[in-house]
């Protein structure tokens, strides 16, 4: 991670808060585990840690051997870095690089579940002098890889900050930087095509927020807003991530390429599906940042962004974020593409510079900044339940109710004849919808806030506030969508 006061050239959106939620798909949420501190407890002990909470995707900075040795035979998946340092050697030395992929890769592998081969971190940012070095050592890299027969088990990226683009808004006219469009990216993703590997994006939209008067907070922890809309494609966002990931998205079809175009695009596909754009640094702030990093903040965007990876309606995976009833899934121009992210970070460092010391997910204690269930999501696992406010009033109710009955809530119950129509009142109604529309966003705190006319209950509820939901949908009195 690397911060800087030049945030964006063009700023992500604006918008005023009232409603409402986003839309995601299945996927997988791992950590960033770096070790620049005094007091972290041994690797050993970490990896009790990562297993205790379920975490089962590792993103490491370097290849440490007495990290690799320790995730050995724990079925935790592994993204090891050939640094910045070790680049040149590697972009000009395939001895060098078949060298580095048999002491660091081959050497632990398959007892440590090496998935994945960073080349340099950030380099466009940090090391800009290698810019024309890095796909060269990607290519030799990966050709070390086939050589070991690892080439389909292990993929090369590199991670890229998001000041990688010159535009970002609206989304769709996201490109990436002149200096490094045609002479690197080009290339860098005609290689991902080919390997089907995927392209590593470094996004932290509080920065994004940061640099935008007047942005809604909602927007940034994927609460309900009304939604940002991008003028040319006439689509909305509901989460400033989502407009970063398709300013990604555009970006990359705006890039000339070999391959064929679709439209004028590039068709980004690698084994006949869209090349994946994996989040390898996301996360939130607890402390400072002009105030916006506090621990609520970064439980509600960690929280978010939980169950954005992990929802969907596919039905492909059995957790319940894999329930999410919208019409449509990932991102609004990448609706069916799938998202893995990698927190940053697992520990609150205090040897990195003072503005990322407080990203951690633990403190070097091993106890918790915030509650975090990687199973479930963040914030404690209980049952829980949306109601509406009685004290919300008539317009406000009518206009959530339509909000969730029009995005996925299953509002059928509640017509005219039909089991849950009575109580007649906005209120029973609203109820109804607002439950089913939480439950089936994997019961996200920002499911259920509706411009402030829900609220979350611990005890299933009964009676006319509530309508007959808990008769009628009795698979939400055990808390689970």
């Amino acid at each position: 991670m690397a911060l800087t006061s030049h945030l964006l050239v063009v700023l992500l959106g604006i918008a005023v808060p009232l409603l409402f939620f986003s839309r995601a798909e299945g996927g997988e949420v791992g950590v960033c585990y770096g070790r620049m501190a005094t007091n972290l407890p041994d690797p050993a002990t970490v990896v009790q840690l990562l297993k205790k909470n379920s975490i089962t995707m590792v993103r490491i900075y370097d290849t440490d051997p007495t990290v690799l040795r320790s995730l050995a035979n724990t079925g935790i998946k592994v993204t090891v870095e050939l640094t910045n340092e070790e680049l040149p050697s590697a972009a000009t030395d395939q001895n060098f690089a078949d060298q580095w992929v048999q002491n660091n890769v081959k050497a632990y592998y398959p007892a440590t579940l090496i998935n994945g081969v960073t080349i340099g971190n950030e380099v466009f940012k940090e090391a800009s002098q290698l810019n024309s070095q890095l796909v060269p050592a990607m290519t030799k890299v990966q050709a070390a890889l086939a050589r070991l027969g690892l080439a389909d088990a292990v993929k090369v990226t590199t991670p890229i900050a998001f000041d990688a683009l010159k535009m970002s808004f609206p989304p769709s006219e996201g490109a990436f930087r002149d200096d490094i469009a045609l002479s690197v990216m080009s290339p860098m993703v005609n290689f991902l095509q080919e390997t089907g590997s995927y392209l590593m994006m470094n996004i932290y939209p509080y920065l994004a927020y940061l640099s935008t008067p007047g942005m809604s907070i909602d927007y940034l922890l994927f609460r309900p807003n009304v939604g940002v809309v991008d003028k040319n494609s006439k689509q909305t966002y509901f989460s400033l991530l989502d407009a970063q990931l398709d300013a990604v998205y555009y970006a990359m079809e705006k890039l000339p390429s070999s391959s064929l175009r679709a439209g004028g695009m590039r068709k980004l596909t690698a084994g006949g599906g869209i090349l994946e754009v994996k989040l390898g640094e996301s996360h939130h702030p607890t402390r400072g940042h002009h105030g916006v990093g506090t621990r609520a903040n970064a439980q509600a965007f960690t929280d978010g962004l939980m169950s954005k990876v992990r929802g969907g309606n596919s039905g492909t995976t059995s957790n319940k974020y894999n329930r999410l009833a919208t019409s449509a899934v990932g991102t609004p121009h990448r609706p069916n593409a799938d998202l893995d992210v990698y927190i940053f970070e697992l520990f609150n460092e205090d040897n990195k510079p003072e503005d990322e010391q407080d990203f951690g997910l633990f403190y070097p204690n091993q106890q918790p900044v915030y509650q975090v269930d990687f199973v479930h999501g963040a914030g404690p696992v209980q049952p829980s339940y949306c109601t509406a406010k009685a004290t919300a009033g008539d317009a406000a109710l009518q206009a959530a109710l339509d909000y969730a009955c029009g995005h996925g809530a299953d509002c059928s119950a509640i017509q005219p004849g039909k089991p849950c129509y009575k109580p007649n009142t906005k209120l029973a109604h609203a109820s109804y919808a607002f439950n089913d529309y939480y439950q089936k966003n994997g019961r996200a705190s920002g499911a259920c806030d509706f411009g402030g006319a829900g609220t979350i209950v611990n005890q299933a509820p009964s009676g006319e506030s509530f309508g007959t939901t808990t008769i009628h949908s009795t698979v939400y009195t055990s808390g689970q969508p």
